[in-house]
């Protein structure tokens, strides 16, 4: 057995109210890809963030090939051989491809006291030829799609490889949330062509991924270390009980609550089209269902989720809302009409950060709390408590901002905001992406009482397995437009076959 090349040892560290990481320790051996699992606020990304000099810990030691050291910033842990790729991505839009990639680099390509862009440029191509990302290094990031822009960060990491002349660690946190699965399969290759110059930390709430990619596996719950297991012979369902401590529930999906929809059409859409995206979309939502749309990354459903939350305009078509035409000019035109959007980017589009958990579950109903233009704080956060009960939102108070919180329990607080707006329909894009599996179902529940109270969803999953388990009925979109509609009642769901035929 190799000695570590990366060693944490009791390492502690407490932000106020909470206990982050609890005498945490674990080790990294040359050339082994390390697992990294556990719930949303387990303290995963804290201790990645603290390997990579976000955050300095309270309590504890870091040794590099034995030595201890202080990694006090992103720049020296990058100096000493550690990169990140960061579950909320880094890139900076008005910033170009090659730009992010050196960014903080910049001196390497200096030229009698001016940066030399076609230097930098060149050197950008080498690293994105390592993840086939067949763009030109001077395009601001702004242009690229979500996607590609991790793509970038990837590339970013991985240019650590070419720069330190020693054996590195690279941080995955996350990192393919948004990819597709040729883009997976992609990365799998470029981490395991790197075995014989780097070690790998994988953070994802893809079990399956994990124990494909994997050596070993720590497992953490509640700032601790729990259970360490080789990943060669472990499962699904083992893993999930070492996170949360029971097994995982037999109806996932909560299927039996999925109640038949009712006859009354809440959103209806006809000849819908937006050039260069989808076209000639057509669906009627009825009450209390859940209408999933399915494709792959480019068939223009994204697009079309925008278009029904007023953040993107149709070129044609219709929408009609409880049998009346309407015509979103914005975001807040749909909301003023009870239409509400549970966005992919949650922390860009769908919270403010800086603000409390309590005025981010108000802001959309804001009047309600001001009528005479001063807010009622204790109105306000008598609301907030009685989410945070109802949806076990682990937050130290309704004043804690958050930003602060784990992405489960974010996620959380954007869907309560729409409950306390009583919107009529939610379009939920990715909701489950990024949390962990106890969040999953703890979504997934209030999915079906949304429902059961009556609001209409359209839904667009993170996996196709999750489309055909919580919807009522599924649209297949493939370039742009509409090639099959499936039921999907509880008792008779569509195979994964049966959709991908018409996805691909």
């Amino acid at each position: 057995m190799t000695a570590p090349v990366l060693e944490v040892r009791a390492i502690s560290k407490s932000f106020p109210g909470v206990k982050a990481l609890d005498n945490v320790s674990f080790e990294i051996r040359k050339g082994e890809v390390v697992g990294l699992i556990g719930e949303n606020g387990a303290g995963k990304s804290t201790l990645l963030k603290i390997l990579n000099g976000v955050y300095q810990a309270d309590e504890g030691a870091i040794l590099i090939d034995g030595q201890q050291v202080t990694v006090d910033s992103p720049r020296h842990a990058f100096d000493s051989g550690i990169a990140m790729v960061f579950q909320e991505q880094s890139v900076l839009n008005t910033l170009t491809v090659a730009e992010n990639i050196f960014l903080g680099r910049e001196q390497e390509f200096v030229r009698f006291g001016l940066i030399s862009r076609r230097a930098m440029n060149a050197a950008a191509r080498k690293e994105l030829a390592k993840v086939h990302l067949d763009t030109d290094p001077a395009t601001p990031c702004a242009r690229l799609t979500f996607a590609q822009r991790q793509m970038v960060e990837i590339a970013k990491a991985l240019s650590l490889d070419t720069r330190i002349d020693k054996h590195i660690t690279i941080l995955l946190d996350e990192p393919t949330s948004v990819l597709e699965s040729r883009e997976v399969d992609l990365l799998f290759s470029i981490v395991r062509d790197l075995r014989d110059r780097a070690s790998v930390v994988f953070i994802s709430h893809r079990l399956e991924e994990v124990l494909e990619l994997c050596d070993r596996i720590y497992v953490m719950r509640d700032g601790k270390i729990v259970a360490e297991t080789p990943a060669k012979g472990t499962t699904v369902k083992e893993l999930h009980t070492h996170m949360v401590g029971r097994q995982l529930h037999h109806e996932y999906y909560r299927e039996s609550r999925q109640a038949k929809p009712g006859d009354t059409v809440v959103l209806e859409a006809k000849g819908l089209a937006r050039h260069g995206a989808f076209s000639d979309v057509s669906f009627a939502l009825r009450k209390g269902e859940v209408l999933g749309v399915a494709g792959v990354i480019g068939s223009g459903r994204e697009d079309l989720a925008r278009c029904l939350a007023g953040h993107l305009s149709p070129d044609a078509g219709t929408l009609s809302l409880k049998g009346k035409p309407v015509r979103l000019r914005g975001p807040g035109d749909a909301v003023s009409n009870g239409i509400g959007l549970v966005p992919a980017e949650r922390k860009v589009e769908g919270l403010v950060g800086p603000f409390s958990v309590s005025e981010n579950m108000t802001l959309p109903a804001l009047s309600r709390f001001a009528p005479s233009g001063v807010i009622r704080f204790a109105e306000e956060n008598e609301t907030a408590r009685g989410w945070i009960k109802r949806l076990n939102i682990k937050t130290p108070s309704t004043e804690t901002m958050v930003g602060s919180l784990s992405g489960g329990n974010q996620q959380k607080v954007v869907l309560a905001k729409w409950r306390v707006a009583g919107v009529d329909v939610l379009i939920l894009d990715h909701p489950t992406r990024g949390i962990d599996v106890g969040a999953k179902e703890d979504v997934y529940e209030l999915i079906r009482d949304m429902t059961a109270d009556g609001l209409a969803i359209v839904l667009l999953g993170d996996t196709l397995d999750e489309v055909i388990g919580v919807s009522s009925r599924i649209l297949v979109m493939r370039d742009g437009k509409v090639q099959a509609q499936f039921d999907a009642p509880a008792a008779a769901k569509p195979t994964q076959v049966e959709i991908v035929g018409h996805m691909v």
